[in-house]
């Protein structure tokens, strides 16, 4: 179950480093709850705060190695567990 555990957290980070890679900056929109319309033809959606993260240029990397190491760790969990 540990090492489940472990290489699906390496593999999560992996990938999140790879989007990190592939990506600028990241938009987030938060929507309100819409208020009632002010006449029928009112169907544009309101939209709340925008934040905006720019992921800094060692992110990537680290977070790809950082799944890397973690990927091979889950990897001799068994050896440890059985006391080799």
């Amino acid at each position: 179950m540990w090492r489940s555990f472990f290489l699906a957290i390496g593999i999560s980070l992996i990938i999140l480093g790879v989007e990190c890679l592939g990506v600028e900056k990241v938009s987030l929109i938060f929507h309100d709850d819409p208020p009632p319309p002010t006449s029928p033809f009112d169907t544009e959606a309101k939209v709340g705060p925008q934040k905006v993260l720019t992921p800094p240029g060692w992110a990537p990397w680290s977070l790809m190695s950082t799944g890397a190491v973690v990927c091979l760790y889950s990897f001799t969990i068994p050896l440890r567990v059985q006391g080799k």
